[in-house]
């Protein structure tokens, strides 16, 4: 959504165009790896498929009273959002399966969420229980 700190800048909206959609056709190509290695490695594994529709909703560009342009960037962004979600979904759900171990503690780093039930970095006794 446009703010008033953003009126008046058309031309630098104009000219980051091609960067803002610059990673899309990328991101086309990574969805479709995304999708062969979850439906092949995720059966085979024995680890349930993620739904996609819980995480891509692309709606926004139904409301008439957005600009055409404006249509588009919703649906663009309800995509890529939702992909970046869905994949990462993906990605938590391999961890957990092949890992399940913490990352050595550090300030700078923020920890996923699905380490809640990863053992400690370092716990060698509960990493040879999680292994039997």
């Amino acid at each position: 959504m446009r703010s008033k700190k953003n009126k008046g800048k058309k031309i630098a909206h104009l000219v980051s165009i091609p960067f803002a959609y610059l990673v899309f056709a990328p991101m086309i190509m990574f969805d479709i790896s995304v999708e062969v290695y979850q439906n092949i490695c995720f059966r085979l594994w024995g680890i349930d498929l993620v739904k996609r529709r819980k995480y891509i909703k692309i709606d926004r560009h139904k409301l008439k009273y957005l600009r055409w342009f404006e249509r588009i960037n919703c649906a663009y962004c309800g995509y890529a959002n939702g992909f970046i979600n869905y994949t990462k979904t993906i990605f938590a759900e391999t961890e957990k399966y092949w890992c399940g171990i913490k990352h050595e503690k550090d300030s700078e780093f923020i920890e996923p969420d699905h380490y809640k039930d990863f053992i400690d970095y370092g716990d060698e006794d509960a990493y040879k229980k999680l292994s039997k």
